[in-house]
């Protein structure tokens, strides 16, 4: 239940060519407090509630717990959700032995492309693509749950 992620502004569409799969995502947040972000989620034909603790100094490494549910709940829930709503497309790119997830915003924040890769721990290395830009690790401002607060457009 402990999550470690790297996060990577995306300088070009190059990964789309190395994508294995692609789904949309529509996700809100019941609630978006640091300490224990709750967001409901849409994931292609699946759906989640997930609660997030608040992240380490560096903000590679938080708390995560998620369980699938139901879409007719998920869509309920978000009903309920803050305002503020996240549409993306993720792809998913196979390099070596880890899984880039790059998000494609929509929306609010269209235009902000950012790459995930999980890791087993914090000091683990990973091959770079030449497509990943800056790290944004740590950086409140591209936290998903901010992002449908302050979108991306109104920078």
């Amino acid at each position: 239940m402990i999550e470690i992620e790297r996060k990577f502004l995306v300088t070009s569409d190059a990964f789309i060519a190395e994508a294995n799969q692609s789904y949309p995502i529509k996700q809100g947040f019941l609630n978006t407090d640091p300490g224990r972000t709750v967001r409901i989620r849409i994931k292609g034909t699946k759906a989640f509630i997930t609660v997030k603790g608040k992240g380490n100094t560096s903000g590679t490494t938080r708390f995560e717990w998620e369980k699938p549910i139901e879409i007719v709940e998920a869509e309920s829930l978000l009903l309920l959700c803050e305002p503020g709503t996240i549409e993306k497309v993720r792809y998913e790119i196979a390099i070596a032995n880890h899984i880039f997830e790059v998000d494609v915003f929509k929306g609010d924040n269209i235009g902000l492309i950012l790459a995930e890769i999980e890791l087993t721990n914090e000091n683990e290395t990973f091959h770079k693509p030449n497509w990943l830009g800056q790290e944004v690790t740590g950086d409140p401002k591209y936290y998903n749950s901010q992002l449908a607060r302050h979108p991306f457009l109104k920078w």
